[in-house]
């Protein structure tokens, strides 16, 4: 059983690992710049940090539930491939925005295009299932994808 999700288990983990040290470099920002909570509002240094972090979790919904369906109707191995890009890209987006707004950009496009290209596949893993199971037609054997 396990064999059947070990892949989207390690990433699923991994990004909750991000996460939390994303999570734990704006407590250090905090620190470091006075801003104590609830406030987030302060140096602009601190809000880069903490705007850096906001917008990993403002996408993470979306970000998880694609992985799982790209990866339960897709393929798991190239989706968790795809998933390990996005965490890196969401990685440079990070450490570039602590650094300077503009440094953000490089690691926001490449995230957006892994979340484009893991929708799509989801979408064709799915449309593929359901052919499959409604329409006793499956495009991706015809294909020779490898769903």
């Amino acid at each position: 059983m396990a064999g059947n999700s070990i892949l989207l288990a390690a990433v699923s983990v991994l990004s909750a690992c991000q996460q939390s040290y994303f999570a734990s470099q704006v407590g250090k920002a905090r620190l470091k710049y006075k801003v104590t909570p609830p406030a987030v509002t302060g140096s602009p240094d601190f809000e880069r940090i903490y705007r850096a972090q906001s917008n990993r979790l403002q996408f993470n919904p979306f970000w998880i539930i694609i992985l799982y369906v790209t990866m339960k109707y897709y393929q798991q191995v190239f989706a968790s491939f795809l998933g390990l890009v996005y965490m890196y890209a969401r990685h440079q987006y990070f450490c570039g925005y602590s650094e300077a707004v503009k440094k953000r950009i490089t690691g926001f496009r490449l995230s957006l295009v892994m979340l484009v290209v893991l929708t799509l596949l989801g979408t064709l893993g799915i449309a593929n299932s359901f052919l499959d199971e409604y329409l006793d037609l499956n495009i991706g054997k015809k294909l020779r994808w490898h769903l």
